[in-house]
């Protein structure tokens, strides 16, 4: 007895074409341009996950360095000096009070006992 795939195959073509949806010219209406095209925009779309986190440490680490910076200290030693002061705080939130709220920065910096006196 013979297998018939008719609706089967329909869904999963319905599936990739949609995920196809704005892309440009064939990609979006041919069925074995769109799957290349959505197979490899869900690569980089898991790839880009993890990229994303890698992406936002380093512009934390970035903000929170320039702001050290301004009262002549390292970003190394005030992340050392958070330490040995017990003081538990992530760098998302440290680059966030760099930005927004410098006094609280400053007293961190000054609890880190890195700040030189200028």
């Amino acid at each position: 007895m013979r297998v018939k795939r008719g609706a089967t195959k329909h869904r999963r073509k319905k599936r990739v074409l949609k995920a196809a949806k704005g892309y440009w010219g064939g990609r979006s209406k041919r069925f074995r341009m769109a799957r290349e095209s959505v197979r490899r925009a869900w690569v980089y779309a898991y790839a880009h996950r993890k990229r994303r986190k890698r992406d936002f440490r380093r512009l934390w680490i970035t903000r929170i360095s320039a702001a050290v910076r301004r009262h002549g200290a390292s970003y190394s030693r005030f992340i050392k000096g958070l330490r040995n002061a017990g003081i538990e705080v992530d760098r998302k939130v440290l680059a966030d009070l760099a930005v927004r709220d410098e006094s609280a920065f400053d007293a961190l910096v000054h609890a880190a006992g890195v700040a030189q006196s200028a």
